[in-house]
C-alpha cells in the first residue's frame, strides 16, 4: 500500500461511531489475534464474533494470499495415455518425452502474471518426474536424457530465473504402489522407528537434518520423497495433497503429523494445501461463492488434525456457522480449474481451451472474491505449452496489467496529503463510510477494497458503492464480505464523488487497502444463428468448452455495455447500421454483424452466410443411425447434437426433403466436435426434382477435418435447382468406417 492510500483513506475516516458500530465501540477488552480461537462452553454469540474478528492468517498464508494467481502443471504418463488418472501398471517409457522448455513454461506464466507455479511431481499413478532415490518408476527409467532427466530441477532453475515461487503436488494416493508386488502401499507393514531419510549407497544429501518417526512403510516412503523435494530443489512455498484416492488397500493411514512436521522444519514459508492453511474451494470448474469467507468453524484443532474433509456447502462461515463452532480458524480457499478439458494435455484439437474473457473472469471472481486462483496449464507431448493455451495466458496478463496497474484515485489521495499526518497502516470506518473526491471526473468498472486481515481480521459482511449524480447519491454496485480482497465490477461510469458504504459488519470496518480502475472491455465476439423456422439471432459468441461448466457467463459478467448492429446489403455495419433488438427473418442471405461500445469503440465484425430455413425439412432415408444419434439431428439448427452412423463402412448416405423446389448454389457440412470418429473425407451429392429420378451433382473433398473439424463448405459450378438431396460419404478420415454430422446446410 503506498502513502498516499493510507492517508486518503485516513482522512476520510469518520470521528463519531455509527449505531451499526455502536456495539463494538465500548471498552470490552480487545482480543489477541489468533490464526485460531477456541470457543468455551460459556461463549455467548457477541463473544464468538469477537473472537471470530481476532482471526489472522498466519504470515505465509497472507503471503499465498498476495501470490493471488498461480498455476499447476500436470504432466506424467497421462500426457501421452491421454487419460486423466493412470492406473500404476504403465511401463514407464511410455512417457516418450523428447524435449523440453520449462524456461517457455515459466516465461508464459510471468507474462500472465502469475507468481507461483505448482508442479505435480508425483500424480496418483505413482511416476515420479525427479531422480528419486527411492523408486525407479519414474523419469529416471524413460529415454528422456537418457534416463537423466530431472523434470523439476528444470522447472526449479527456470522458476528462479523468471521470479516465480516453486510448489509441489506430491499424491499421496499411488497405484504403483498399490499394484506392484512389492509396494509399500498397504503392505500391513508394522510401525517402528525410522530415520528419515533413509540412507542410500552413494547418494547423500548435503542437507545432514534428520527426523526419527514412528512409522509404516509406505510413510516412511513418503517422507523420504519429502526429504528430497524440500532440499535439493530450492525454497518451496507450497505443498499440496490431494485428498482424491482412485483406490485404497490394506488400510493404509497416513502419518499426517509427521508430515506436518518435516514440511514445517524443512519449508517454513510453505503453506499446505488440503490441510490445515488452505482448503480446496469445493468444485473444479472454477466455480466461486458470492460470499467467501476464510475464517470458518471447526469441531477440533486443525493445528492437530490428521484428516480435513473437503467443504462444499455454499456457506462456510456466517454468523450462524460461527455459533455452531468449537474452533475458529483461518482457512482459506484455493479456486483451481484447468485452462483445458481435463488436467492432462491430451490433443490441440477436441481438448477444448478457455477463453482469455473466461480465465480473466474467473480470475476477478476468485481473486476479488477472497481467494487464490489456481489454473493448471498441461505441457504438450513436445514438453511445451500450447500455441492456444499461451496466446490465452498472454491476453489474460495484459489486461490484468492495462486494468489494474494504474488506481485512478492517486490524484484524490495527492490532494489529502497535508490532511493528515498520522501514518497509520489501517483505517478505521467509525461512520461506516468513505467518500473521496478526485480533481476531475474519471471514468472507472472496478473498484477494489481490501480489510486489514492480518491485524484485524475479516469484518465486512455487506457494503455498496456510490457515486454522486445529479445532486444526489446512486449505488453502483454493492458485495457482501470483502476479507482480503473484493473487486466490485459495473459497466463504466463517470464521476469525481464516490463513497463506499459498510451496511453490515462484525466490527468497526477496518481498511488496508482502496482503488478504482478501468478495465477495458472490448466489445464481445458476436456469432449469427439461425433456427429452423429461418429466423437469425445474433449475440455474443458461445465459446465452446464443456469440461465441468461452473455456470457462468464470463462475457456478461466483464459488464460490457454494447450495442449490435448489422447489414444485409454486404456493407460492413456500423453505429449507424441497423441496430439488432431480437430475433428477424432475413431479407438477404449474407449478414454481417459487429457490437459497439458507449465509447464507440467495435468489437470484432462477424459474416455469416445464412442456408435455406429447415422447417420444412425431412429425412426421408439414412444409411444407419445410432439411439442418441439419430439422422434427424443433421437438420436440426443445434450445435450440440449430431447424427453419427453404425460403423459398417465408408460409405454412409443421408437423404433430405427439403419440402419445396430451392435454387441453390453450396452446401456446407459441419462436422462434430466432440471426437475425432466419422469426419467425412469425400463424397458425392446427388438431387432430384421428384425423389424418383436422381443426377449427380458433383464430388467433393474435405481437407484436414481431424486437425481442424471446422463447417466446410463445398460451391457448384452453377446454380442447382431441387427438391430433394442425397449426400453419400465415400471416404472417412483416418480409414473411418462411419459418418458423423453435426449440421448439414443448402446456400441460395
Amino acid at each position: 500500500m503506498t502513502r498516499c492510500n493510507r492517508l486518503l483513506l485516513a482522512a476520510f475516516s469518520g470521528l463519531i461511531a455509527s449505531p451499526l458500530f455502536a456495539q463494538q465501540s465500548g471498552s470490552q477488552t480487545v482480543l489477541p489475534v489468533k490464526n485460531t480461537y477456541a470457543i468455551s462452553k460459556g461463549d455467548t454469540e457477541q463473544d464468538i464474533l469477537a473472537k471470530a474478528v481476532r482471526v489472522v492468517p498466519t504470515s505465509k498464508q497472507y503471503a499465498a494470499l498476495q501470490d493471488e494467481f498461480i498455476a499447476f502443471i500436470h504432466f506424467g504418463p497421462n500426457t501421452f495415455t491421454k487419460m486423466e488418472w493412470g492406473n500404476g501398471k504403465e511401463d514407464p517409457r511410455i512417457f516418450d518425452l523428447k524435449n523440453l522448455d520449462t524456461d517457455q513454461w515459466c516465461a508464459t506464466m510471468r507474462d500472465a502474471g502469475m507468481k507461483k507455479v505448482i508442479l505435480t511431481v508425483k500424480h496418483h499413478d505413482g511416476f515420479v518426474l525427479w531422480q528419486s532415490r527411492y523408486t525407479d518408476h519414474g523419469i529416471m527409467s524413460t529415454g528422456f536424457r537418457q534416463g537423466k532427466g530431472d523434470i523439476l530441477k528444470d522447472l526449479s532453475q527456470s522458476c528462479q530465473k523468471y521470479g516465480l515461487k516453486l510448489g509441489i503436488y506430491l499424491s499421496p494416493a499411488d497405484l504403483f504402489q498399490i499394484e506392484n508386488e512389492k509396494g509399500l502401499y498397504g503392505n500391513l507393514s508394522t510401525y517402528s522407528k525410522r530415520t528419515i531419510p533413509r540412507r542410500v549407497e552413494g547418494r547423500s544429501f548435503q542437507n545432514k537434518k534428520t527426523f526419527e518417526f514412528d512409522v509404516d512403510d509406505y510413510n516412511e516412503y513418503f517422507l523420504n520423497q519429502l526429504f528430497e523435494l524440500l532440499t535439493e530443489y530450492g525454497p518451496v512455498h507450497e505443498v499440496w495433497f490431494d485428498g482424491a484416492h482412485p483406490k485404497t488397500k490394506g488400510g493404509q493411514k497416513y502419518n499426517y503429523a509427521a508430515w506436518r512436521t518435516l514440511i514445517h522444519t524443512l519449508a517454513p514459508e510453505a503453506v499446505i494445501f488440503g490441510k490445515e492453511d488452505i482448503r480446496w474451494c469445493g468444485n473444479e470448474a472454477g466455480g466461486t461463492r458470492k460470499t467467501e469467507w476464510n475464517v470458518i468453524p471447526y469441531d477440533a484443532d486443525p493445528h492437530n488434525l490428521e484428516g480435513f474433509r473437503d467443504l462444499t456447502e455454499d456457506d462456510l462461515g456466517s454468523r450462524a456457522q460461527l455459533y455452531t463452532a468449537k474452533y475458529l480458524h483461518y482457512q482459506q480457499a484455493e479456486t483451481n480449474t484447468s485452462i483445458r478439458e481435463g488436467w492432462f494435455y491430451r490433443d490441440d484439437v477436441y481438448q477444448k481451451v478457455r477463453s482469455a474473457d473466461d480465465v480473466f473472469d474467473i480470475y476477478e471472481r476468485s481473486v476479488g472474491g477472497n481467494s487464490t486462483f489456481l489454473l493448471n496449464i498441461p505441457p504438450n507431448r513436445d514438453g511445451l505449452f500450447s500455441a492456444e493455451d499461451v496466446e490465452v495466458l498472454t491476453e489474460v496478463g495484459q489486461r490484468i496489467k492495462e486494468g489494474y496497474s494504474t488506481n485512478l484515485l492517486e490524484e484524490a489521495i495527492q490532494l489529502q496529503l497535508k490532511l493528515r499526518s498520522n501514518l497509520s497502516t489501517t483505517f478505521v470506518l467509525d461512520r461506516g463510510h468513505i467518500e473521496f473526491v478526485t480533481k476531475k471526473p474519471i471514468r472507472i468498472n472496478r473498484f477494489v477494497l481490501q480489510e486489514a486481515i492480518q491485524t484485524h481480521g475479516e469484518r465486512i459482511e455487506k457494503h455498496a458503492l456510490d457515486v454522486w449524480r445529479d445532486g444526489k447519491w446512486e449505488q453502483v454496485a454493492e458485495g457482501t464480505n470483502v476479507g482480503y480482497k473484493r473487486i466490485l465490477r459495473f459497466p463504466v461510469i463517470e464521476g469525481s464523488k464516490f463513497r463506499v458504504r459498510v451496511s453490515e459488519s462484525r466490527a468497526i470496518p477496518v481498511l488496508s487497502n482502496i482503488g478504482a480502475f478501468y478495465v477495458p472491455v472490448r466489445p464481445p465476439q458476436l456469432a449469427i444463428r439461425k433456427d429452423v423456422n429461418g429466423q437469425v439471432t445474433i449475440a455474443p459468441q458461445r465459446h465452446e468448452f464443456g469440461w465441468k461448466p461452473h455456470g457462468e457467463d464470463a462475457v456478461a459478467n466483464q459488464q460490457s455495455s454494447f450495442t449490435i448492429y448489422y447489414t444485409e446489403d454486404g456493407t460492413n455495419p456500423t453505429s449507424k447500421s441497423q441496430q439488432y433488438t431480437g430475433a428477424f427473418v432475413p431479407q438477404a442471405s449474407r449478414i454481417k454483424a459487429v457490437a459497439v461500445d458507449g465509447a464507440g469503440m467495435l468489437g470484432p465484425m462477424v459474416d455469416e452466410t445464412i442456408g435455406f430455413a429447415k422447417k420444412q425439412w425431412k429425412v426421408i432415408s439414412n444409411s444407419s443411425e445410432r439411439a442418441k444419434a439419430t439422422a434427424a439431428m443433421a437438420i436440426d439448427e443445434d450445435p450440440d447434437t449430431y447424427w453419427h452412423s453404425s460403423a459398417t463402412g465408408a460409405t454412409q448416405s443421408i437423404e433430405i426433403d427439403l419440402g419445396a423446389m430451392c435454387d441453390f448454389s453450396a452446401f456446407s457440412y459441419t462436422p462434430q466436435r466432440k471426437h475425432p470418429e466419422g469426419m467425412m473425407a469425400k463424397g458425392k451429392l446427388f438431387t432430384s426434382v421428384d425423389g424418383k429420378v436422381w443426377s449427380e451433382t458433383g464430388s467433393f473433398e474435405f481437407g484436414n477435418l481431424i486437425n481442424d473439424p471446422s463447417k466446410r463448405k463445398h460451391v457448384f459450378s452453377g446454380k442447382v435447382r431441387a427438391r430433394y438431396v442425397r449426400l453419400v460419404s465415400t471416404e472417412i478420415t483416418g480409414n473411418g468406417n462411419s459418418l458423423s454430422m453435426a449440421e448439414l446446410d443448402f446456400y441460395p
